[in-house]
């Protein structure tokens, strides 16, 4: 394998902000070592100006693989569809509004070919609002492979945009499934119960962009029950014992129904 046959992928929605699809664009075009394609999935209809950029990167670079759906049908069903067409065996999940620094492709791929049992790395990632020096927090995630499985009993051990995992092996757990909150973890849970290695690189090597009101979405009773609904799927995944799940979904119920103000400060010093 050529260190280079690695596929990005991304799911693009309506409601995503042109200038920002831009932005995540050039940082991919900008890595030292260049993917072999950029398949984006198109989840339902789009607007003419998302569409726009689409077209004028598809006609510059030759490397983006539109692949759009008839209707929204979520992360999960988009992601799957995104798995199954990508052309090379290690594929790069990416935001549509966050931004790669240009030795984060590399730096995957080194550790992919040093380490032939690895089925997923990560990297730590820096959050920013608006300008992406505008660094408002950092999420640090484990290292080791050992690290990482035994932070998965009580947390996502991955930041998902930044992971860069072997297209068969996802393949063979199961490939992304719909659970809204919890596609990436759910995920992760079963490929980590499966026996496969992971790793983390302890490098900042994405920035990904979060609103104003990111912590107001992290709350109230849809998100609480999403986040219920997907805890008890990774508990049934294998990970964690009943006393971990009881902690982590008493932690979650709590921290949804928290006001807006508390929980922003409990995310930015508690679990950052």
């Amino acid at each position: 394998m050529q260190r280079n046959e690695i596929s990005v992928l991304m799911s693009l929605y309506k409601k995503e902000n042109p200038a920002f699809l831009v932005d995540c664009l050039d940082s991919v075009l900008a890595q030292t070592l260049l993917p072999k394609e950029i398949v984006i999935v198109i989840d339902g209809p789009i607007t003419s100006k998302l569409q726009q950029v689409l077209d004028e990167y598809q006609s510059k670079s030759g490397l983006l693989r539109l692949l759009p759906q008839k209707e929204n049908k979520g992360l999960g069903y988009t992601l799957a569809i995104g798995v199954e067409a990508c052309q090379y065996e290690l594929v790069a999940r990416m935001d549509t509004d966050d931004l790669m620094l240009p030795t984060r492709l590399e730096e995957q791929a080194n550790c992919f070919n040093q380490n032939t049992d690895l089925a997923i790395c990560g990297t730590n990632i820096e959050e920013f609002i608006e300008d992406s020096s505008n660094i408002i927090s950092r999420r640090l995630v484990p290292e080791s492979n050992q690290a990482i499985r035994q932070f998965s009993k009580k947390r996502n051990p991955f930041n998902h945009m930044t992971v860069m995992f072997r297209r068969s092996d996802i393949l063979k757990v199961g490939n992304y499934q719909p659970m809204q909150g919890f596609e990436d973890y759910y995920l992760w849970a079963r490929l980590l119960k499966a026996g496969y290695k992971a790793y983390n690189i302890q490098d900042f090597l994405v920035k990904a962009r979060v609103g104003k009101d990111m912590y107001k979405r992290r709350g109230g009773w849809q998100y609480l029950i999403n986040g219920v609904r997907g805890r008890i799927a990774v508990y049934h995944a294998g990970l964690g014992n009943f006393f971990d799940f009881i902690v982590t979904t008493g932690v979650h119920i709590v921290v949804s129904l928290m006001p807006n103000r508390i929980r922003a400060r409990f995310y930015q010093e508690a679990l950052h």
